[in-house]
């Protein structure tokens, strides 16, 4: 059953461009390298100018549990995390 993520995430003022250069490097590699990945991108809110919204989708859990143990995700994702202001919200949905 596929498994979709929506994770909202707060940026920290001044760190826009830097997170968006760091997610647009983590979404092609993404969709250059998981074909188990049927979307990955990131969101900014036209609302706010600090929220970024992650929308992704894997064919199922074992495909996402790989994708989270990829060295790109696991290296590029401190570098995401380093621009936030606060935690990522996290959403695990099942596709029906």
């Amino acid at each position: 059953m596929p498994l979709s993520i929506i994770a909202t995430l707060s940026v920290a003022k001044g760190k826009n461009a830097e997170f968006e250069n760091v997610a647009a490097q983590l979404t092609a590699l993404v969709n250059e390298n998981e074909a188990k990945c049927n979307f990955y991108y990131f969101n900014k809110s036209r609302e706010d100018a600090q929220t970024y919204i992650a929308m992704e989708q894997y064919v199922d859990q074992e495909a996402f549990d790989l994708h989270c143990k990829t060295d790109y995700f696991r290296s590029l994702g401190k570098e995401l995390a380093a621009c936030m202001s606060a935690p990522p919200k996290i959403q695990l949905l099942d596709t029906i």
